[in-house]
């Protein structure tokens, strides 16, 4: 683990995201758990990031790949138990790692004890604990608001005659979060992780934790394209983003803080200016809202340098950048940009000012893969059919060897197809390899302070090439990526330390080779 004196171990750090489902199966279930994870920290750690972020492994029926929980405090059984979990933080400190979880606020599983007894009776304890109204007049759902999987964000329910919201499967009705019990609970949750040696959390979906209590109809969205998927074709001014939810956020961070400054990552996804909202008034919220430009926007180094900017100036005084190239829910980068810009795009992910996030296995080059119908996991695909929609592609095993059954991921049926990526062990000794170039990324990163916790400054933007310049004690390195599969002049002359391109004469650098990424010291 890095010591960097008073400056916080995520801000020169690295986090590694894992899908438990996808990771390591260590039981022949065909699904990854928590020895799995053990199992494989050794890679993780020879990487060389800080800290693993673990997506859920709580108690749940699985409707949406664990964001749908029965109980906040416990392990899911697929998983393991909580003395497979206690001895995984043991591992992973010991290895140096940091370990984050996933916490879900914005709702839970329709088979919660709390929802069992919120649906059993309009007067019942816990009713008031999630969001139900009456119907509309003509007897529909209370407004106009999707689902982020399609369909009315409403259900009807029978027995108690009102329907309740649910953003995103019918299975993941809201909490309430403007009752001060539901927010105790919550926060109770976080609490007992934290006593069980967590060092922070990814708290997902913070943008619906109270969406408008007057219910007012979201605006269409005339720019919208099916691409987007179903609740896109509105925008979420009434559903997302609410003011009463900034207060929650500052007391998950005042309860951080208590813990002795534990992390916070926010997803929030929004416009920049409703990212930065996230960081708090007086920086009392996230340490890090998630910042997901890299993952949307058009791979084009003029649009890039320009965002950059731009982020770099809105981030409050104080603040601190964040980068993400992937995660569970987009399409893998090697898929939306080709294997050649792939090699550059984690060059940029890692020399970037900022924490950056890495997915597992981009470090491996994975791609999206196809699913067929009969193995789809996710509530998004299934509930759209035909329509290309979905998260799974993204969520394939992790392949880590060639010769072993399952790819060395499982000696079961694997719960969704495996991978056609080159195995982690077949890329080990391989100085050409995708892993070889990121672990020499990390390797720099953390050898440089110019590229932990330097100044970013921009060299050049154009057409075709992207520079930036990073600056520590008085040493400067400059980034410069050629997005084009020309040849491209250097902006600056340099001592290259690093290139994308396997066994570069790096002696011999002057210009930028096709779909190049170089690290100079100028």
């Amino acid at each position: 683990m890095r010591d960097t004196g008073s400056t916080p171990w995520w801000q020169g750090g690295i986090i590694y995201q894992i899908y438990p489902r996808s990771f390591q199966d260590s039981t022949g279930s065909g699904m990854g758990d928590l020895n799995g994870i053990r199992r494989r920290l050794p890679h993780v750690a020879r990487l060389g990031v800080d800290a693993i972020w673990i997506s859920p492994i709580y108690p749940s029926p699985m409707k949406d790949g664990g964001y749908d929980i029965t109980d906040y405090t416990g392990i899911e059984p697929l998983f393991g138990t909580i003395d497979d979990f206690t001895a995984l933080v043991e591992d992973a400190h010991a290895a140096g790692l940091k370990v984050l979880l996933d916490f879900v606020p914005a709702h839970s599983s329709d088979q919660h004890p709390w929802f069992l007894d919120s649906r059993s009776a309009r007067d019942a304890e816990r009713r008031d604990w999630y969001i139900w109204r009456d119907a509309a007049s003509d007897g529909g759902p209370p407004n106009n608001w999707i689902s982020e999987f399609g369909g009315p964000a409403w259900t009807w329910d029978d027995a108690t005659g009102q329907y309740y919201l649910n953003i995103y499967a019918r299975e993941q009705p809201a909490l309430n979060w403007r009752n001060p019990a539901v927010a105790e609970a919550m926060l109770d949750a976080m609490r007992v992780w934290y006593e069980r040696g967590v060092d922070g959390f990814r708290v997902d979906a913070v943008e619906h934790l109270t969406p408008d209590d007057r219910l007012r109809d979201n605006p269409a969205n005339p720019d919208w394209t099916f691409e987007q998927g179903p609740a896109r074709s509105l925008f979420r001014t009434f559903s997302s983003h609410q003011h009463d939810g900034f207060p929650m956020v500052t007391r998950m961070r005042a309860l951080a803080e208590e813990h002795g400054g534990r992390l916070l990552v926010g997803e929030a996804y929004g416009t920049l200016d409703e990212v930065m909202l996230y960081y708090g008034t007086d920086l009392d919220g996230f340490q890090l809202p998630f910042n997901f430009e890299l993952i949307s926007a058009p791979w084009n180094p003029r649009h890039i340098a320009d965002f950059i900017d731009r982020y770099e100036r809105m981030i409050p005084e104080g603040g601190w950048p964040n980068w993400v190239l992937g995660n569970h829910d987009r399409s893998r980068i090697a898929s939306r940009v080709g294997a050649e810009q792939a090699r550059g795009a984690q060059m940029l992910l890692l020399t970037l000012r900022g924490t950056p996030t890495m997915w597992q296995g981009d470090e491996l080059g994975m791609t999206d893969e196809p699913v067929p119908d009969h193995m789809l996991q996710d509530p998004w695909a299934i509930n759209n059919p035909g329509t290309g929609l979905g998260r799974d592609p993204v969520r394939i095993p992790i392949p880590w060897e060639d010769a072993a059954p399952g790819r060395g991921f499982t000696t079961g049926e694997p719960f969704l197809p495996l991978s056609s990526a080159l195995s982690a062990a077949a890329q080990e000794d391989d100085p050409a390899s995708m892993l070889s170039l990121v672990r020499a990324l990390i390797a720099l990163r953390r050898a440089e302070p110019a590229l932990s916790l330097g100044t970013y400054e921009r060299v050049r933007s154009d057409d075709g090439v992207l520079a930036f310049a990073r600056e520590a004690d008085r040493k400067r390195l400059v980034v410069a990526l050629n997005f084009t599969p020309e040849e491209r002049p250097l902006p600056v002359m340099g001592a290259a330390l690093l290139s994308t391109i396997p066994q570069r004469d790096l002696g011999a650098v002057e210009t930028l080779l096709p779909n190049e990424g170089v690290i100079l010291a100028a």
